[in-house]
């Protein structure tokens, strides 16, 4: 059969980078910040996984640092975007690019190969019940999320700064902190996963290896209106999608045609999302309008 336990297995392990990137995409997005710099910042992590776990012998080491390098890497977005008021779009396109170049560069440099790193030397995370401890960690980000951003204090606060950012400044809350905090956040998200898809889903590097799944997740962030349990109903899709495209390559289909699968449906998403806003718009328009003549 097509559809049964094993493809739901690697559709869960397959959308665990975009899901925990597409979390931190929401926080930005909560806070007023349009992040698309999630897949340079994913890429950082990939490669600063592999390097630290391949000095240290730890993959633990080479989670924490690609966190910390990737939390320093969108510092970019942070001081471009909300110290220097910049476009925040080019911003992310230009972090995108970056990363691609100097993780290629930095791979030539310090292993001495080009196109991808493989040892067997290189230690992997550990799995459990066919999982890597990275993909408990983001379901349950999901729950901790959505708590923080209905609940708590720091949360209510972030969506008052991204909805009404001069408002939440009369009440003595400063925008800018909690826009680099969300943004930091995303950074450290994005380094996990980055993490998971370099030492979890597989153990190697390879130069842009990423693939688009940065882009992924910010389309995961737009069709799941930046609400958490959104963001992992479309991670979920696309990681079917993805796992759905390894399934029809077993089975004879060429490999060009299967690795467009996540981008297809990614398209095709955005389509509906799309043509369902419009909708919803002229809705809207059309009973403001018969409201204004009623009266």
């Amino acid at each position: 059969m097509f559809f049964d336990s094993d493809l739901l297995m690697s559709a869960l392990r397959a959308l665990t980078p975009i899901l925990l990137a597409a979390l931190g995409g929401a926080l930005c997005e909560r806070a007023g910040v349009f992040n698309i710099g999630l897949e340079g910042m994913m890429l950082m992590g990939c490669f600063t996984a592999v390097t630290t776990s391949w000095f240290t012998g730890s993959p633990w080491l080479g989670v924490l640092a690609a966190a910390l390098a990737s939390a320093a890497y969108s510092l970019i977005l942070a001081v471009g975007a909300v110290t220097l008021r910049g476009d925040a779009v080019v911003l992310g396109i230009a972090m995108n690019l970056l990363a691609v170049g100097l993780t290629g560069f930095l791979l030539r440099t310090i292993f001495g190969v080009q196109g991808t790193f493989d040892d067997p030397s290189l230690a992997g995370l550990p799995l459990i019940g066919g999982f890597s401890p990275l993909a408990y960690l983001a379901w349950a980000a999901v729950g901790v999320t959505a708590l923080l951003l209905s609940r708590h204090v720091w949360g209510l606060r972030l969506r008052g700064v991204g909805e009404a950012p001069q408002a939440a400044a009369t009440l003595g809350v400063s925008p800018t902190r909690y826009k680099y905090a969300a943004v930091l956040v995303s950074g450290v998200l994005c380094g996990l996963a980055g993490a998971q898809l370099a030492l979890g889903n597989v153990t190697l590097f390879s130069e842009n290896m990423t693939a688009g799944r940065g882009w992924i997740a910010v389309v995961a962030v737009m069709l799941g209106r930046a609400l958490p349990l959104g963001v992992l109903l479309a991670a979920l899709l696309f990681g079917l999608a993805e796992a759905a495209g390894f399934r029809l390559q077993g089975l004879g289909m060429p490999q060009q045609a299967t690795d467009a699968a996540p981008y297809v449906v990614t398209l095709v998403a955005l389509f509906l999302s799309t043509a369902q806003r419009r909708r919803r718009n002229a809705r809207t328009r059309m009973t403001t309008s018969t409201t204004g003549v009623t009266s």
